[in-house]
């Protein structure tokens, strides 16, 4: 079983489902979205570049994305804490997920990418 399978599984429901669902939103976005393990947590890459992870935020115990280029996303949604670059947004696993809010958030950031703004090697 690979370490990234492993990561999902070893989370408690619902938490495991919200997390799971929220890869499957963020893969259907587009093709060039590819995931790997880093530092421990799911990482998605856009034609390989650090794109956006999933975690659960130790304070409130929700999982949460992490947009890792969301100080140029202005949503009110994106949460940007202490953080210098990335945004995140927290999620309820007991709630269904804002999925049309999700997919412009993250069609926003592709297009980030896509326009040249953040540069891909």
């Amino acid at each position: 079983m690979k370490e990234l399978d492993n990561f999902y599984l070893q989370q408690e429901e619902p938490v495991q489902s919200c997390l799971l669902a929220l890869r499957n939103v963020i893969l259907a976005q587009n093709n060039n979205i590819t995931t790997t393990l880093k530092y421990g947590m799911p990482f998605f890459c856009y034609k390989g570049k650090m794109f956006a992870y999933l975690w659960i935020h130790k304070k409130y115990k929700q999982p949460y994305i992490g947009m890792v280029e969301g100080k140029h996303l202005l949503y009110e949604e994106l949460i940007q804490e202490k953080r210098s670059r990335m945004k995140i947004m927290l999620f309820d696993a007991e709630k269904n997920l804002p999925i049309k809010k999700l997919e412009k958030i993250l069609q926003d950031a592709i297009n980030l990418y896509i326009s040249g703004k953040i540069k891909i090697k």
